[in-house]
């Protein structure tokens, strides 16, 4: 059953903000896991992660910090702090390089949906922005895959890891997108899969549209502008879309409209 909460009053909306990892991508299990195990095995060391424990350990976010968390638990992991962060910066740095190269096979394609919207914000002229905190290197490897070398010509702001201190579910990305492109919170949408995204959006006062993607299906997400499997199909979100339309199309822009005029009309956000 749906829960609500308040909602204050909306107007146009000027920006579509983009979360990467999971949202753009299911770059978390078909990339980041793949790379960090290759890069765990470079650095001659005998730890890998599964599925099921990758999908633990994204409760802790940012890929150096992650790593930091699983070392608690490894009886080869150094014993001073120091090290284990020296050590982690090295897997890390390694991962992403590895990253790079997978990514560059092109074995991780976009969520179903994600161009079809990108590209009614363009034709509608509405600004992009990506709000992140995977790092800018990570962001590029797979933004450039698919779009070419100019694809932050297509954001009109683009927030990383290295741009802030603090990391989702900390505000601090989306609350220096809204400065930069210098619009009020509710003139935006991001677009999100996780808990902690969601979170940080709300904490800077956007509204959510939530893509479920592979690792948060059955997360528990509250205060969601609205929340579905994912932009390629009309069925299963949460409000349900609008009638009539060919439960084969994609989400887009109308649908988010539709969902930012419902929530300012009755005040309200749907919650799981």
């Amino acid at each position: 059953m749906a829960e609500m909460t308040a909602m204050a009053e909306i107007g146009p909306l000027k920006a579509v903000l983009w979360d990467v990892d999971g949202t753009i991508a299911e770059t978390e299990r078909d990339g980041h896991r793949v790379a960090f195990n290759r890069a765990f095995e470079a650095c001659g060391l005998p730890w890998r992660w599964s599925e099921a424990l990758y999908g633990e350990l994204l409760h802790t976010t940012g890929g150096r910090e992650r790593l930091l968390h699983d070392m608690q638990t490894r009886p080869m992991a150094p014993a001073r702090l120091a090290d284990r962060e020296a050590l982690a910066r090295t897997v890390h740095e390694k991962k992403n390089a590895l990253y790079a190269d997978l990514v560059g096979t092109g074995l991780i394609p976009l969520r179903e949906g994600v161009a079809n919207l990108m590209v009614q914000c363009r034709e509608r002229g509405l600004r992009m922005g990506i709000a992140t905190t995977t790092s800018r290197s990570n962001v590029d490897a797979l933004l450039r895959w698919h779009f070419g070398a100019a694809w932050a010509q297509q954001f009109a702001v683009v927030v990383c890891g290295e741009d802030v201190q603090r990391k989702k579910p900390d505000p601090a990305v989306y609350e220096q997108a809204l400065r930069t492109l210098g619009i009020g919170a509710l003139e935006a949408v991001a677009i999100e899969d996780s808990p902690a995204g969601v979170a940080a959006a709300r904490a800077a006062g956007i509204p959510a549209v939530v893509t479920r993607s592979a690792y948060f299906e059955q997360a528990t997400i509250s205060a969601a502008l609205a929340i579905g499997p994912g932009l390629h199909t009309r069925r299963g979100w949460l409000p349900t879309l609008r009638a009539g339309a060919d439960e084969r199309e994609p989400v887009g822009l109308k649908d988010i409209e539709a969902w930012r005029a419902a929530a300012d009309s009755a005040s309200h956000f749907a919650a799981e």
